[in-house]
């Protein structure tokens, strides 16, 4: 990922820091491993360096990202994970396609009603209705996606919305490795970011599903092509 215009008021330059934020949101890093692998490369830095780079620049990328993704399948998976932020239970709403790409995700207290249409405020924002929506028998989805988008099928039936189930999995790995989330707000952008790198590099690569030539291949394509524009 870089950044097209070096930043105002910055002593390193914006590849450095477009590198420190990628490293970050693709890997399972805390801010202090990623000052050390930024280290070992001659270029010495803060953990506070990292995370405010991460945290001022999260909605750039984001926003750059997503005007180059590619349109969603008509076929959404959508459902809801726990995460502890100091105590307290917060519930990640999250969307994927068909095709294991994550649309959005959104940090919120409950898991009612009101939340949901939140979320597929949300969601529909960017993103035309699909038709057919899969979630689980959580009661709090069926009248928002009956009047939110009537001509789109709801399905809750019994093991169709495992694809969704492994797009958790990420989170709870960056989870453990940050001993949990300190704030909400810290945890939504990066958690936003984290699910938009992983759409070009983990899932477009296919790194489960193709040979090791093809994903080198396709690798090599989306670092040289799409991410070098950014």
């Amino acid at each position: 990922m870089h950044i097209t215009q070096a930043p105002n008021r910055h002593r390193f330059p914006a590849s450095i820091i477009s590198h420190t934020v990628w490293l970050y949101h693709r890997f399972n890093n805390s801010y202090r491993d990623v000052q050390e692998q930024m280290a070992y490369r001659g270029i010495i830095l803060s953990h506070e360096t990292v995370r405010f780079w991460c945290y001022k620049f999260v909605v750039y990328f984001q926003d750059v990202i997503s005007k180059r993704e590619r349109k969603p399948t008509d076929k959404w998976h959508l459902d809801e994970m726990n995460i502890k932020i100091k105590g307290e239970v917060f519930i990640l709403w999250r969307a994927v396609d068909s095709e294991g790409h994550e649309l959005e995700v959104l940090l919120q207290k409950r898991r009612n009603k009101k939340s949901a249409i939140r979320f597929l405020s949300r969601l529909l924002g960017n993103y035309p209705c699909p038709r057919v929506i899969v979630t689980d028998k959580l009661k709090s989805y069926i009248k928002p996606v009956r009047y939110m988008c009537p001509r789109t099928k709801h399905r809750t039936d019994k093991r169709l919305n495992n694809r969704i189930e492994n797009a958790h999995q990420p989170t709870r790995r960056k989870e453990k490795i940050l001993i949990k989330f300190k704030h909400p707000n810290s945890a939504q952008c990066t958690l936003s970011l984290m699910g938009k790198v992983r759409n070009i590099f983990a899932v477009n690569v296919g790194r489960y599903t193709k040979t090791a030539s093809e994903q080198r291949i396709a690798f090599a394509s989306r670092v040289s092509g799409s991410l070098c524009k950014l």
